[in-house]
């Protein structure tokens, strides 16, 4: 299965401006990664509204915040490490805690950042944002739905967590396309077992499924952009149907995306289940496919995840 690759950089560059157009309240604020982040886009269009505050994250956090307390939507960019785990006592206390209108869209998060290696290739973001109060978490899937999201979030109040990647990622979704924060969408109907992903891994889930349709096994697939607030009713529904869960994600499995399925699933409905994502061990320096294999982020691991919750099942 073949679908066009797409940067989500690109369209989170795109949206903004959009946004710079339509609403004056709209800020922007980076950590001196501008042309990575594609916020740079923005700062051109839009300059007595965009701020470089270096690299100096903490800092960045603190002065979003008095930007919203102010009555502005900030949006924040830098890399994913650098914008949760190095700020993340700022975000608590500055943003979250007061429940301000600042939107942190991070890119380069998960292994896909490839040669920079482990310090830079941050897999306990979803957990370390996803159990603060107040904070939304969403990892689009492809670089349209990226672009959705960013116009979402500029509506609502409160904090949000975006979660881009620095790779291209295949587009399984279009313009068309309908974004729900609260719904997520079934790409795939199937009655034996469930594939379950987020950001990058949604499209290897459609391509299990595939796989999966040459051993006779009918698999649904549901793109889990949300994570917080988390879908129950679409996840219970495919887990009572199906009865078997498999979740993917590129993230580390201690309390990512298959923690908030399997939390969901646990309180009420039992299954056998299956995640698929990173150890726990940090990543290294490689090329992206590379790591995608190492750590087992692959099409063939959802495979054999199936396989293993279906023999469960029997």
């Amino acid at each position: 299965m073949k679908w066009k690759e797409e940067s989500q950089r690109k369209q989170y560059g795109r949206a903004l401006v959009e946004l710079g157009k339509e609403r004056g309240d709209v800020v922007v604020l980076d950590a001196d990664l501008s042309s990575s982040t594609r916020t740079a886009e923005f700062a051109a269009a839009f300059p007595e509204r965009f701020f470089n505050c270096g690299i100096a994250e903490q800092n960045m956090m603190d002065t979003a915040a008095g930007l919203a307390s102010s009555g502005k939507t900030v949006f924040v960019s830098t890399f994913a490490v650098f914008g949760t785990g190095r700020c993340y006592d700022q975000i608590r206390q500055s943003i979250a805690y007061p429940n301000l209108n600042v939107k942190i869209v991070a890119s380069h998060a998960g292994i896909t950042v490839g040669g920079d290696g482990a310090s830079h290739q941050i897999v306990e973001d979803i957990a370390l944002l996803r159990v603060l109060p107040n904070m939304q978490v969403i990892v689009p899937a492809d670089s349209p739905e990226t672009f959705k999201v960013v116009k979402h979030i500029a509506k609502t109040k409160g904090p949000c967590y975006v979660r881009i990647g620095r790779a291209d990622v295949p587009t399984i979704t279009d313009e068309a396309t309908q974004f729900d924060i609260n719904k997520a969408p079934v790409l795939r109907d199937g009655k034996d077992v469930t594939l379950i992903g987020c950001g990058i891994m949604v499209s290897k889930c459609l391509e299990a499924s595939e796989e999966l349709t040459k051993h006779g096994i009918d698999a649904r697939v549901v793109n889990l952009h949300t994570i917080k607030p988390i879908d129950e009713k679409t996840i219970v529904k495919a887990a009572r149907e199906t009865g078997g869960v498999v979740t993917a994600e590129e993230h580390s499995v201690m309390m990512g995306m298959g923690s908030a399925v399997a939390m969901a699933l646990v309180e009420n409905f039992h299954v056998p289940m299956k995640r698929v994502g990173i150890p726990d061990v940090f990543g290294e320096s490689g090329g992206c496919d590379e790591l995608m294999a190492k750590y087992g982020l692959t099409v063939d691991n959802i495979v054999e995840a199936a396989h293993d919750v279906l023999k469960r099942k029997k």
